[in-house]
C-alpha cells in the first residue's frame, strides 16, 4: 500500500480531529484518580465523544484481522501493561501510572494521541521512565522534515531511550493515519538513520514509543488484545500525530491541557 500525501481540505479536517483527540485527554485528566476504575473513565471518554464531541470512538468494535473486536472506547494501559490495555473493574491505586491512549473519528478522519498518567504518590524512578518516554517521543518528533526518513525517527528515540537505560518495544509502531485508522507508513521507533521512506510535505503519522524499564520482549495476554512486558517491568507510552509541512512538522494532537514539549524543543525552535 502506498503512502497517501494528504490534499490541504483533508489536513485541515485531520487537524479538527486530531484536537478532538487531545482535548478528549484534558476532559479526562481530572477524573484519573486513585479509586477509579478504567472502566468508568472509558464510559466518561464514550460519553464525551458521542455527546459532546459528536464524534465516534474508533476503537470501540475495532477488528483487524485475527482479532476479536475491541469493547471498549479507549485503551488503559497500567504498569506493566505495554498497550491495548481493556478498561476493567480495578480501582486505580496509588503509585500506579496508566497509558490513556484515545482516538476519535470526526468527518470521517482518526485523530489519535496517548498520555502517560501518574496516580498519587509514584516512585522517582517511576516519574523517570514517564519522562524518558516523553522526551523520546519528541526526540522524535524533532527530526520530522521533508527529505527525512523514517529511520531517523526511530534511531534517535532508540538511542536515547537505551542511553537512559530502558529498552523500546519493536513489535508495535507508529502509523499513517487519516480516513483509516492505520495506514502506511510503519512508523518503527528504532532503526538506522538514513534509511526507510522519505518524509514529504502532507504526510501524517503517529510517533509513539513504548518503552520498558526493563527487558523489550512483550507477551500477548488471553484476552486476545493486551500486551505486557514479559518480564513485569513498567512501561510507559507517549503519543502524537504530526504532520510532515514544507519546513518541518505540525504536532496537530495539541490542545490546552497537553504537556509543554522539553526544553530542547523550544530552543531548536529558537535557533531555527
Amino acid at each position: 500500500m502506498s503512502i497517501h500525501i494528504k490534499t490541504a481540505e483533508e489536513i485541515e479536517k485531520m487537524r479538527v480531529a486530531c484536537r478532538l483527540a487531545s482535548e478528549l485527554l484534558d476532559y479526562l485528566t481530572p477524573h484519573v484518580l486513585a479509586g477509579v476504575t478504567t472502566k468508568a473513565i472509558d464510559q466518561l471518554a464514550y460519553d464525551y465523544i458521542v455527546n459532546v464531541q459528536h464524534a465516534i470512538p474508533a476503537p470501540l468494535n475495532y477488528a483487524p484481522p485475527g482479532y476479536t473486536p475491541y469493547p471498549a472506547s479507549i485503551c488503559t494501559s497500567v504498569n506493566s501493561v505495554i498497550c491495548h490495555g481493556i478498561p476493567n473493574d480495578k480501582p486505580l491505586k496509588d503509585g500506579d501510572v496508566l497509558n490513556i491512549d484515545v482516538t476519535v473519528i470526526k468527518d470521517g478522519y482518526h485523530g489519535d494521541s496517548s498520555r502517560m498518567f501518574c496516580i498519587g504518590n509514584v516512585p522517582r524512578h517511576v516519574r523517570r521512565l514517564c519522562d524518558i518516554t516523553f522526551e523520546a517521543m519528541w526526540h522524535g518528533i524533532a527530526m520530522v522534515r521533508p527529505g527525512a526518513r523514517l529511520g531517523d525517527i526511530g534511531h534517535v528515540i532508540q538511542t536515547f531511550a537505551e542511553n537512559a537505560g530502558y529498552s523500546v518495544v519493536r513489535e508495535f509502531c507508529g502509523h499513517g493515519i487519516g480516513r483509516n485508522f492505520h495506514e502506511e507508513p510503519q512508523v518503527l521507533h528504532y532503526g538506522r538513520p538514513g534509511t526507510g521512506e522519505e518524509l514529504r510535505a502532507g504526510m501524517i503519522f503517529t510517533i509513539e514509543p513504548m518503552i520498558n524499564a526493563g527487558r523489550r520482549e512483550i507477551r500477548e495476554m488471553p484476552d486476545g488484545w493486551t500486551i505486557v512486558t514479559k518480564d513485569r517491568s513498567l512501561s510507559a507510552q507517549w503519543e502524537h500525530t504530526v504532520l510532515v509541512t514544507d519546513t518541518g512538522y505540525e504536532v496537530l494532537t495539541q490542545s490546552a491541557g497537553c504537556q509543554a514539549p522539553p526544553d530542547f524543543v523550544a530552543k531548536a525552535h529558537a535557533a531555527a
